[in-house]
């Protein structure tokens, strides 16, 4: 072997040595905590430019969450009460709970949860009734008995009654109430209350609401209607539904694909008129397509409503139109359970936690997923296909629903960093943007912070794992490795 090919061989081993080296220290960027949680399943997957971070676990079925005044994460644990977490920060978002107090001892408690804008008034849910605490956020404590503002709740099957507290109708407290079957005929009388979202003032209030005979009704023929939000630009109430399970049309098994979740647009606390505020959105005789082509006898699109079981003259597809039902502003994929929606300060999106499915023989479902908005509405048209866009997904939804996440609720910390709680494994996630911004400012593909609807997710984040800015970084160091390779080649040869 001659001089220069030794020094040649000398210089790439060098360089290979390098090369590896740069790739190694750059892989532990932005998203590398030393927190010792690891997550009960396999870590999640995130979309590119995303990292999702363990940062509580050893909860009891965690559901409605909402941060305090003061920074402290509120926690219904289902059938026990609610928690208060507060966490330590060690730099680059790196959490770990620091403190952990019992606010509520309450095993009725299930799922809703809100808090008053000034921070002191603290309300939670049963399957009966809504109740209100007094609530100090320096000490994360109820300094009050339970006062009962809104009963005559009790079902079976359907018993979250989540809750929200306009910011454009100050005073006002949405309530929405589920079916008591997966079909439930009582749903279809109006009087019976099943099914349906109200309002209920609580300026006035002088004794406790009854829900069937009380309030403002937004909606009915809600046949699950769990997770409610107010778009914060122009006041406009959106639910997500639970569709049906086990389908029949015709005589013909059509769950597998239909019909749709819904995202359900309920009008304005705020003096705007609309037409959807108070109308039946067809729960329990109509309901919206997702698979069009497995629907027998159907001409619609994406997102319409049919009719299920045997047709005939007083059963069919000309019940459930326009005229007659509203139909979903946007349709997701059958038995996907959404279960909370959450919109960002600026009105550019929507968050939307899937619980997962059980009714399908491939389960689907199991993620958090971003629908972008504009104006008011959801950015795509109402029969789109693509309008929810997955930010975290399990890795393997075959092992679903006994050995993956599924998440429930949803809530901004005052950083805009989104969290959401798995009620199946106990934990609270936190979902940042890999390039440091906060999540809440998502929105506006003109900006990149949505990925297309197309796009892999595979980037695994917990506290320990490396985000999508990480492996940026690595790549970023390889290709400069790699120009010290072939520039030193290049002066050698």
């Amino acid at each position: 072997m001659g001089k220069m090919s030794i020094t040649i061989a000398s210089t790439l081993a060098t360089a290979s040595l390098f090369f590896g080296l740069a790739a190694t220290q750059s892989s532990s960027g932005y998203a590398s905590c030393s927190s010792t949680l690891s997550a009960s399943h396999a870590a999640p997957s995130v979309a590119e430019g995303y990292v999702a971070r363990l940062v509580a676990n050893n909860l009891t079925s965690p559901r409605g969450i909402k941060f305090d005044g003061q920074g402290a994460l509120l926690v219904v644990e289902k059938n026990s009460g609610i928690t208060a977490l507060t966490f330590n920060d060690a730099g680059q978002d790196c959490l770990t709970v620091a403190t952990r107090r019992t606010v509520i001892n309450d095993t009725t408690l299930n799922h809703g949860i809100e808090i008053s804008s000034n921070g002191t008034t603290l309300y939670a849910s049963s399957p009966e009734a809504v109740y209100s605490w007094d609530y100090s956020p320096m000490s994360q404590t109820n300094i009050s008995a339970p006062q009962t503002l809104v009963a005559n709740m009790t079902t079976s099957d359907h018993t979250t009654r989540t809750l929200l507290l306009s910011q454009h109708a100050p005073g006002l407290l949405v309530v929405t109430r589920g079916s008591t079957s997966n079909l439930d005929a009582e749903a279809e009388d109006l009087a019976t209350g099943h099914s349906q979202v109200k309002a209920f003032n609580l300026t006035n209030q002088t004794a406790p609401y009854n829900f069937n005979t009380d309030g403002l009704l937004l909606g009915w023929g809600l046949r699950n209607d769990v997770g409610v939000d107010e778009e914060p630009i122009s006041g406009g109430i959106y639910t997500v539904e639970n569709s049906v399970d086990d389908a029949m049309r015709q005589g013909q098994d059509i769950h597998q694909n239909n019909p749709g979740e819904e995202l359900n647009f309920l009008g304005y606390l705020n003096g705007t008129s609309s037409p959807n505020q108070g109308r039946n959105f067809g729960y329990p005789e109509c309901f919206a397509a997702w698979n069009v082509s497995a629907i027998p006898d159907f001409s619609g699109t994406v997102g319409s409503q049919f009719a299920i079981g045997a047709l005939n003259s007083t059963v069919n597809d000309t019940t459930c139109d326009d005229a007659n039902r509203q139909a979903p502003r946007l349709t997701f994929q059958a038995h996907m359970a959404p279960l909370d929606i959450l919109f960002n300060t600026e009105g550019t999106a929507a968050w939307v936690t899937f619980h997962g499915s059980w009714d399908r023989t491939d389960p689907v479902g199991y993620k958090v997923s971003v629908v972008e908005f504009a104006n008011g509405e959801p950015v795509q048209a109402s029969d789109s296909m693509t309008a929810a866009v997955d930010i975290v997904t399990n890795q393997d939804n075959s092992v679903c629903p006994g050995g993956c996440f599924r998440p429930v609720g949803l809530a901004w910390d005052n950083q805009g960093r989104l969290f959401f709680s798995s009620d199946a494994t106990g934990e609270i996630y936190m979902v940042l943007r890999a390039d440091g911004n906060a999540t809440s400012t998502v929105g506006s593909n003109a900006t990149g912070t949505v990925p297309s609807a197309t796009s892999t997710s595979g980037m695994s984040g917990t506290s320990s794992s490396a985000s999508a800015t990480s492996s940026s970084a690595a790549n970023t160091g390889s290709m400069s490795a790699l120009a010290v390779i072939f520039g030193v080649l290049v002066f050698l040869l």
